[in-house]
């Protein structure tokens, strides 16, 4: 067998942990058990991570890292902000459709690590990832259409990762990809409505965020 290297030993043992994980959930994937999927002996566990937890972090890396560059694929010059948040959210859910034990196995290792004290980190961690990535995507795509957003940039992405959490366990549930899409529209609208145009005075916002003062209550 040709020797393999480090970076591919670890992209096998990823696939490899992904596909145990969905198969039996997150409890049965012991290193042993990874090891045996990927065809490789246990040394080649330990001289591609130091640690199982490693291992487990750098599948969340993996999984939002491809999210990531399929929503930033989508976007095109020429088109306005809530075009652009539809194409990202649709390049999302194709990745989603395509392969949806990759989800699965995200909500199943969030779920065991709120369970589990030694991996407490792992479920901030994931999502503190899919909120650095859709904010790197929203910041992107109100640049290029000379937009400007109302709300800071982080409260916005929450917004978008808490829609593709309901998008994709909906979808998970009943495969529906048509009533998703449907979804995505209405998503792309309303967090399209939370910018301006970089030159328009900026408006008192009607939503009631902590951040906003209500001027009309605090005057005297």
């Amino acid at each position: 067998m040709a020797r393999m290297s480090a970076t591919d030993r670890r992209s096998a043992l990823l696939e490899a942990a992904f596909r145990v994980i969905a198969a039996e959930g997150v409890s049965a994937a012991t290193t042993r058990a990874i090891v045996a999927e990927a065809g490789m002996s246990l040394a080649s566990f330990h001289y591609a991570f130091t640690s199982r937890d490693e291992m487990m972090r750098e599948l969340i890396r993996h999984v939002i890292e491809n999210q990531a560059v399929a929503a930033f694929s989508s976007l095109r010059y020429g088109v306005d902000l809530r075009t652009a948040i539809r194409d990202g959210l649709q390049a999302f859910f194709a990745v989603v459709v395509a392969d949806p034990a990759h989800e699965q196995t995200m909500f199943e290792l969030m779920q065991y690590s709120l369970r589990t004290p030694e991996l407490a980190q792992l479920p901030r961690e994931q999502y503190s990832g899919y909120r650095n990535a859709v904010s790197g995507l929203l910041e992107t795509a109100a640049a290029d259409t000379g937009m400007s957003w109302l709300l800071p940039l982080d409260d916005v992405a929450r917004m978008v990762v808490a829609m593709t959490d309901g998008i994709t366990l909906a979808w998970l549930a009943d495969g529906d990809a048509a009533a998703g899409s449907r979804v995505i529209e209405f998503a792309a609208t309303s967090i399209a409505a939370l910018a301006q145009p970089i030159d328009t005075p900026s408006p008192v916002i009607a939503l009631q965020h902590p951040h906003v003062t209500d001027t009309a209550e605090n005057a005297p």
